[in-house]
């Protein structure tokens, strides 16, 4: 959970480097891992078999259960696929054939979070008390919201059906089908899907994957969940998007697993958020204080700005599309982080609670585009234009009773969204062969003075 506040407390402003310090994860030693795979091994065959049967947790018959697991599976793979701090993920065969991911939850974690909560507590009120000028309230009142629903399988299972139902127009996503009859709250079972990591360029140079095309289409597919549909997966690190190649249609796919991590946004937030992020890409400043200061950014609000989009103040007001990513503005924005720690604490504390998963969000979506040299392409600007011009065009109209203002809505939306797919058209004009010629062209009809 400190690993997760340091990278919230710095999510906009891109320091993952200064907090990325060596450590150690038990889960890294071979006799834990081969210690958990028995343990666990009996908890499937527990919390399966406990709720056809009825046994009772500590009798003999328990113990015997896992002589029993072939009751459930044509084969399990003790050795686990990946391991966390709260669960690790099983591959195993059902009896039909069908091949499975077992998430299975680590014994005990259910009654150690509630601990974990409360010495977090202690911790939080102490550096209060020692620090004045860093209070860190808003980390217990989240860990105190979304740890019980991270840990309840069941939830999880919920959030991917729903996410699969809302998101079902996007051919190219693929959310894993759960296996209800075989899940409790502590084990999910669900379709087993392989593919590489979305930060693994090796994988998809050997693959034949565009890496652009994954970017867009990641891009397409969070953009529509923030600033259209408000149901955003807040937990998008490279081990939890995979992409590969489809089976069956050769057409590349983006793989949304662990579903435990959910923001469900209200109408208002979500609405001064897209005003917010369009404005930033209109370069339009007062607008950008404005929404800023809506979502609770106070007088803070060029650190806020900076914090949502990950670039300096400069590039900010230069316009962030049309300003590239540099190395010294990387270098830039570190060194402020550890100067405006305080201040970024201070907002961490007065923004809508929405706010830390979508910075959170924010920052491990940046992680990939970095990973995959996409990033600040212009092309993912002009997605997240789309989105928002979409999404307050039809707020509009739903608010609207006179179908004169809804066509008059709809015919502005046409409008803008024209005007974003010509502006597209020239970028792609510019990239090309017919942009550098041109660029020849006006050089030798028009020589320097």
């Amino acid at each position: 959970m400190a690993k997760w506040f340091l990278r919230l407390g710095a999510a906009g402003l891109t320091v993952s480097s200064l907090y990325a310090a060596t450590h150690v994860d038990p889960n890294d030693f071979g006799i834990i891992r081969i210690g958990r795979a028995v343990a666990t091994t009996a908890m499937i065959s527990y919390d399966y078999i406990t709720s056809l049967r009825g046994l009772e947790y500590g009798t003999e018959e328990y113990e015997s259960i896992k002589s029993k697991i072939t009751q459930l599976f044509a084969s399990f793979e003790e050795t686990p696929l990946g391991a966390a701090s709260w669960a690790q993920v099983h591959k195993a065969v059902l009896h039909d054939g069908r091949t499975v991911a077992l998430k299975v939850q680590h014994p005990k974690v259910q009654s150690q979070c509630t601990k974990d909560i409360m010495l977090m507590e202690v911790l939080v009120q102490c550096i209060a008390w020692i620090f004045p000028n860093f209070s860190f309230t808003w980390l217990v009142d989240e860990a105190k919201k979304n740890m019980p629903l991270e840990l309840d399988f069941l939830k999880e299972g919920h959030n991917a059906e729903e996410m699969a139902e809302k998101f079902k127009h996007f051919r190219f996503l693929k959310v894993p089908k759960i296996h209800w009859e075989l899940s409790t709250r502590r084990v999910l079972t669900m379709e087993f899907m392989e593919g590489g990591q979305v930060n693994d360029r090796k994988y998809m140079r050997e693959n034949g994957i565009d890496v652009n095309k994954i970017c867009q289409n990641l891009g397409k597919l969070y953009s529509e969940m923030i600033f259209v549909n408000g149901f955003v997966h807040c937990d998008p690190h490279p081990g939890n998007v995979l992409v590969r190649k489809s089976p069956q249609t050769n057409k590349v796919e983006i793989v949304l697993l662990d579903h435990g991590l959910y923001q469900t946004l209200t109408e208002e937030f979500r609405l001064d958020y897209c005003h917010l992020w369009y404005s930033l890409i209109k370069t339009d400043m007062k607008g950008i204080e404005t929404y800023s200061r809506r979502l609770g950014a106070g007088d803070l609000y060029p650190l806020f700005a900076c914090m949502v989009t990950a670039r300096s103040w400069a590039s900010i007001t230069k316009g962030i599309d049309q300003t590239p990513v540099t190395k010294n503005e990387d270098v830039e924005i570190r060194l402020n982080a550890a100067k405006y720690l305080p201040r970024i604490n201070e907002l961490l504390n007065k923004v809508p609670r929405q706010m830390l998963l979508l910075l959170k969000t924010n920052d491990l979506l940046r992680g990939i585009e970095t990973s995959l040299h996409t990033r600040a392409n212009a092309s993912s600007f002009i997605i997240m234009s789309r989105c928002c011009v979409r999404a307050v065009s039809r707020y509009e109209r739903d608010a609207s009773k006179s179908w004169f203002r809804k066509l008059k809505i709809s015919m502005a939306e046409a409008l803008v969204l024209w005007q974003i797919n010509l502006y597209e058209i020239l970028l792609w004009i510019k990239a090309s062969f017919l942009g550098s010629w041109i660029d020849s062209f006006q050089a030798q009809n028009h020589p320097p003075q």
